[in-house]
C-alpha cells in the first residue's frame, strides 16, 4: 500500500512554512485526502494549530528527546490508514540541537521520506538556483521532492524561480503570492491564538489560497512513499487515576505524553480556572505548561483550587508540574506591570513576568536516578533563596550544566523543563 508524506522545510525560519502546512492541511481535509499532521521538535503551539487545521491530533517527532525507532513506531502508527501525512520541520532545514540532530532533515531521513522546501523569494530571481542546489547536494541521502516559492507577487517573478528549480532538478509547485489575511501574529515562539474563531478564518484563507497557487495532485503525486505495518506497543490500561489541568491557562501537551498517561489508567481533564477543586481519587496530578501569566486574576482568585491543590500536595499526592504549571506550585506570580498573585504556595519559590529574558533549548534532564529530556522555553524568572527544595538539575544539549534546577517537595516535582516521556512510564519518576 502507497501513502503521500513529505516534510514542509525552508532554509530559515521565516519563510511562511507555518502558513503553507496550515493552508496545505485545510484544502487536504477539503479533499477527502485525510491529512495526518506532525510537527518537527518540541514545539506545542503549531500542533493546535494544525489540529484546528486538519480536525485531528498532531503528533511531535523529535529525535533529539526520543529514539530514532520511537520516530518511525509514531509514524507508522498513524500512517496505518491511507492518508497525506505533513511534517511541519522547525527552523531551518539542518537546524538541531547539535548541528543536525533532530532537524527536519533528520527526520525526513529517518522517516526516509521527501521534503518540499518553502523559499523566501521576494528578493530572489535565478538567484534560487545555487540556493537549492546547495540543499540539493549537501546531504545526498535527503529527497527534496519540490519547491514552493512563497511572497511572490506576479508570474513573470515566478518564471525565474521556475527556471531556477527546473536547471537544479526540482520540481516546482507553485508560488504564493503576499496576502496580508493569512499572517498570523507571533506570541513568544509560536502563534497567537487567543482569538479561535479568528484563526479559523485565517486557516480557511490560508486554504483558498494554497489551493489557487499550489499544485496540490502534483505535490502528492512527487511524494508518494511506502510505509511500515505497526503494532501497537500499548502494555494495557492501568488502574490509576490522572487528572490533568487543561485550560486556557495550562494547555502545552505533547500528545504522545497523553497517550502513555492513558495507559495508566483514567484521565481527567479538569480547569484550574473555573473549578472548584481537583477531580476525586487522583492519584496523578499534572499540571503542563501554557500561558498562566494571561489568567493570573482568574486563577489566584480561584482559593478553592488552590487550597485543594495544595492540600494533596502536601498529603503525599504525586504532582508532576511543568513551566506554567511550576510557576502556579510557588507562593506567587508578579505579572509584567508589577502586580503579584498569590498562586498554590506549595514551594517557597516565586517567579516573575517583569524584565523578561527568554531561556530556551533542549535539556538532559537528571531527577535523583530518573533520567529523562525535555525542552526550556520561558520568559518568567524565579527567586528561591533556599537550598532544600533542590532535587535535580539538566544539561543543554553540548553536556553544559544549566542554572535551571528541578523542585521536589515528597511527592511533587515542578521544574521550567516540559519532559517527553513517550518512551517512559512517568509513574517511575515517583
Amino acid at each position: 500500500m502507497k501513502r503521500s508524506a513529505f516534510v514542509i522545510a525552508a532554509p530559515y525560519s521565516g519563510s511562511g512554512k507555518t502558513t503553507v502546512t496550515i493552508g496545505l492541511l485545510r484544502a487536504l481535509y477539503r479533499r477527502g485526502d485525510n491529512p495526518k499532521p506532525f510537527k518537527c521538535g518540541p514545539d506545542y503551539l503549531d500542533p493546535f494549530h494544525h489540529e484546528v487545521a486538519a480536525k485531528r491530533y498532531s503528533y511531535n517527532l523529535d529525535a533529539y528527546m526520543a529514539s530514532e525507532d520511537h520516530v518511525k513506531y509514531i509514524f507508522n502508527r498513524e500512517m496505518q490508514q491511507e492518508g497525506v501525512a505533513v511534517v511541519e520541520g522547525a527552523m531551518g532545514m539542518f537546524d538541531g540541537a547539535k548541528r543536525s540532530v533532530g532537524s527536519a532533515a533528520h527526520i525526513a531521513k529517518t522517516l526516509n521520506i521527501p521534503v518540499v522546501l518553502v523559499i523566501d523569494a521576494r528578493a530572489m530571481a535565478y538567484s534560487a538556483a545555487p540556493l537549492l542546489y546547495g540543499f540539493k547536494h549537501f546531504d545526498p541521502e535527503i529527497n527534496i521532492a519540490g519547491v514552493i516559492f512563497n511572497f511572490v507577487k506576479t508570474e513573470s517573478h515566478y518564471s525565474f524561480l521556475k527556471d531556477a528549480a527546473a536547471d537544479v532538478g526540482i520540481e516546482s509547485l507553485g508560488y504564493i503570492p503576499p496576502n496580508d489575511s493569512v499572517k498570523i501574529e507571533s506570541r513568544y515562539l509560536g502563534l497567537k491564538v487567543d482569538e479561535k474563531d479568528q484563526y479559523e478564518a485565517i486557516v480557511s484563507e490560508a486554504a483558498d489560497h494554497i489551493e489557487k497557487c499550489i499544485d496540490i495532485d502534483k505535490l502528492i503525486d512527487i511524494t508518494s512513499v511506502g510505509y511500515t505495518e505497526t503494532e501497537s506497543k500499548g502494555s494495557g490500561k492501568g488502574s490509576l487515576n490522572i487528572s490533568i489541568a487543561s485550560d486556557d491557562a495550562f494547555n502545552f501537551f505533547y500528545r504522545e505524553n497523553i497517550n502513555r498517561l492513558k495507559e495508566l489508567g483514567n484521565v481527567t481533564f479538569f480547569s484550574p480556572i473555573s473549578d472548584k477543586e481537583i477531580p476525586d481519587n487522583t492519584d496523578i496530578l499534572y499540571l503542563a505548561g501554557g500561558y498562566p501569566e494571561f489568567y493570573l486574576k482568574q486563577l489566584s482568585e480561584n482559593k478553592a483550587m488552590l487550597q485543594s491543590i495544595k492540600q494533596f500536595g502536601n498529603s503525599g499526592g504525586k504532582i508532576l508540574a511543568e513551566c506554567g504549571g511550576m510557576m502556579y506550585l510557588g507562593s506567587s506570580i508578579t505579572d509584567a506591570n508589577g502586580e503579584l498573585y498569590q498562586m498554590v504556595d506549595l514551594f517557597d519559590y516565586k517567579t516573575s513576568m517583569e524584565n523578561r529574558k527568554l531561556t530556551l533549548g533542549y535539556r538532559d534532564i537528571s531527577i535523583g536516578n530518573f533520567n529523562i529530556r525535555g525542552h526550556e522555553f520561558h520568559y518568567s524568572q524565579y527567586t528561591y533563596e533556599g537550598t532544600a527544595d533542590i532535587a535535580g538539575n539538566a544539561c543543554n544539549a553540548s553536556g553544559k550544566e544549566v542554572k535551571t534546577k528541578v523542585f521536589r517537595k515528597e511527592n511533587v516535582i515542578a521544574s521550567y523543563f516540559h519532559l517527553y516521556w513517550g518512551e517512559k512510564s512517568i509513574d517511575d519518576l515517583f
